[in-house]
């Protein structure tokens, strides 16, 4: 018979009564137990004795051949060697672009597997990190190159795949899965994002109202000096925000309040890490600086894939590069709709896209700074309004907490306008320089 009171008698190593995980999985917090940090030290340790082998074979198959995408990558190598063999820009472009397709999902998930060690808020953090490792990576090398729009341009598809491709994917996967059912999540963090988003888009539109009304105080200076200014005050923000999510509101974003994740010992294998801490940060620092190669490679072609294609650079920047850089992003957002935990897609989703936004661009604008490139926030007025629309357009879809098919039906139809209008948009940037 089990304890009246709820106390779960781990002295004799007796095995852990199914009531504890039946009222877990009904939203009880943990505290209302008296031995649930016990529990969450005891049971990881355990399943990382039966299901970790600590071999560097073990962890180059889990990493590098299990996963069916990884037939893809020797195209990054073969990419590498047309690009000293040939001229053929397009081709080296388009293998550069699948190469780093499985990159970017295998980023994902070495940090997925890290966040098993560091809890679920540093390891949300760590997700949406390094799952825009690949657009830093991009928008350094472009920067360095002076290809400023397509950082620019790079940067703003990401936010707009994010909100509304792959948030879409897992809202619609999410819907047809469970349905009828309604699927709910929590709107308080929903809404906080969209707030900075919003500011977000203040930042970026004073710049180019600034411009296009011809009201700058000094033609071609102002708007750079309120770019830099713009960008130190959203990493002031960005900070606070982190400071208040880890911190002020800990409890909210980590609802086990303990410093490892509870893995039940009914669980599925899924549910375990696969492979060991620093198995995880080696691949990190490995999958990074091979990213970091190919990226190189990538930004050298655009061009040249953009006159070989007939197509806008524009549509290459926003549409293509965007779509593998948030590979990862796409792939974990889909498999947590599918499994009912929106809470953790709306924070890869729009979480991602909040970090581009408040974070990657005013980081790109101060990195700029210090290169002597004149990197800033004033996207062009079509860029702009489209960001602008977008983000009024899922905090709309947000504000009720809840998701079905239907909502992300319209948020991907919306990303197909989207992608029409940059196809058939010219960037008149380069002919007012």
């Amino acid at each position: 018979m089990e304890p009246a009171d709820g106390k779960l008698d781990l002295e004799f190593g007796e095995d852990i009564p199914l009531s504890s995980s039946k009222a877990s999985r009904k939203g009880l917090h943990p505290l209302e137990f008296e031995t649930s940090s016990a529990i969450q030290r005891e049971i990881p340790n355990s399943h990382l004795i039966k299901k970790l082998r600590v071999s560097p074979f073990n962890s180059i198959y889990t990493v590098l051949i299990k996963a069916k995408i990884n037939v893809l990558l020797p195209f990054g190598p073969l990419a590498i060697l047309l690009h000293y063999l040939t001229d053929k820009h397009g081709w080296i472009f388009f293998l550069s672009l699948v190469g780093i397709t499985p990159l970017a999902e295998r980023l994902g998930y070495a940090t997925e597997q890290l966040a098993f060690y560091t809890g679920p808020t540093v390891g949300g953090l760590l997700n949406a990190t390094f799952g825009n490792a690949t657009e830093m990576i991009i928008s350094i090398y472009a920067l360095k190159m002076g290809m400023i729009r397509v950082v620019q341009q790079s940067l703003l598809g990401s936010i707009l795949s994010n909100m509304l491709l792959v948030l879409g994917c897992a809202f619609f996967t999410g819907g047809v899965v469970h349905h009828p059912k309604i699927q709910s999540f929590d709107k308080s963090a929903a809404l906080m994002n969209s707030g900075l988003l919003l500011m977000a888009v203040m930042g970026i539109t004073f710049p180019a109202v600034l411009h296009f009304t011809h009201t700058e105080v000094h033609r071609g200076k102002s708007e750079l000096s309120l770019s830099r200014f713009s960008s130190g005050i959203m990493l002031v923000a960005y900070a606070s925000y982190l400071y208040f999510q880890l911190r002020s509101q800990h409890n909210l974003y980590d609802p086990i309040d303990g410093e490892t994740v509870t893995i039940p010992e009914e669980s599925d294998d899924e549910e375990a890490p696969e492979i060991t801490y620093w198995e995880a940060i080696s691949w990190l620092a490995i999958l990074t600086l091979w990213v970091s190669v190919l990226s190189g490679y990538l930004v050298d072609a655009i061009q040249g894939a953009s006159d070989s294609w007939n197509m806008p650079v524009a549509f290459i920047s926003v549409i293509l590069l965007p779509i593998v850089g948030n590979a990862a992003e796409h792939a974990s957002a889909i498999m947590f709709a599918v499994k009912d935990k929106l809470d953790i897609t709306l924070g890869v989703a729009i979480g991602s896209s909040t970090q581009i936004s408040m974070f990657v661009i005013p980081f790109c604008v101060i990195v700029g700074w210090m290169m002597g490139q004149p990197m800033d926030l004033n996207f062009q007025l079509f860029e702009t309004a489209t960001l602008f629309v977008t983000v009024l357009v899922v905090a709309f879809m947000l504000q009720e907490g809840t998701s079905n098919y239907f909502k992300g039906l319209m948020l991907v139809l919306c990303y197909l306008i989207v992608a029409a209008s940059f196809f058939v948009h010219n960037d008149a940037k380069e002919d007012e320089n």
